[in-house]
């Protein structure tokens, strides 16, 4: 009589974490930072039409890297649900840090029950006021459902220990947009090698934009930022 072949819960996962780093790994990155008018998100893309940055909801962005067609399921996902909420109650009650904990559980319950994890990366941002003062939230969310409060930017995708050592040296508080823009691109290219505009994907979340706070930034006006 055969043996059924065993793995222990320890090993299964770790493979599953392995295997959803490497297929990470292989995008390109992005960087999200706060910035003195909102909130930044500068990816390296050369596809005009498959977005890695998009709008959530009214002051909510999304960012995702590693696998297109996962991470765009879950941003269709995240749409219906602050669609939903908003219809059911109000605007002002759908909010970036319960989206965060939707996609945590999402993602969590597929890397524990599912045969094969989401090779993604994700990032909700908002901003708002309170008060005067401007207040941002940026939740990471990894591929096991882990989810990171990230106060000042964030890092994801390929080589992002690197590049987010490169870019702590170079952020500072409240910078403006062109330099916040600038930095962002010295530290996904490491300053060795030049990225044509066409070759970005920036977005920013600013209340200034109204109540839809995200804005797509165009190639030309990347260009003039960056001159």
């Amino acid at each position: 009589m055969n043996m059924p072949f065993y793995v222990s819960p320890e090993q299964m996962m770790e493979d599953r974490a392995d295997y959803a780093r490497k297929g990470i790994a292989r995008g390109r990155a992005l960087i999200a930072v706060s910035f003195k008018k909102g909130i930044l998100i500068v990816a390296e893309n050369p596809s005009n039409t498959l977005h890695k940055v998009s709008e959530i909801y009214d002051r909510i962005a999304f960012a995702g890297v590693g696998k297109y067609n996962e991470f765009d399921q879950l941003r269709i996902a995240g749409v219906r649900h602050a669609d939903l909420k908003g219809y059911s109650f109000s605007r002002d009650d759908v909010d970036a840090r319960s989206l965060a904990n939707q996609y945590a559980q999402m993602l969590g319950h597929i890397f524990t029950h599912e045969m094969k994890p989401m090779e993604v990366e994700i990032l909700v941002a908002e901003v708002d006021f309170e008060g005067e003062n401007l207040r941002n939230q940026m939740f990471h969310i990894l591929y096991d459902g882990t989810v990171k409060d990230e106060t000042s930017f964030a890092v994801l995708g390929g080589e992002s220990e690197a590049i987010f050592e490169r870019f702590q040296t170079l952020h500072k508080n409240n910078m403006p947009l062109k330099k916040a823009l600038n930095a962002c691109i010295d530290a996904l290219t490491a300053g060795e090698r030049d990225i044509e505009p066409d070759d970005l994907e920036v977005a920013e979340l600013s209340i200034q934009n109204g109540r839809r706070a995200f804005r797509r930034i165009v190639a030309s006006e990347i260009q003039e930022l960056i001159n």
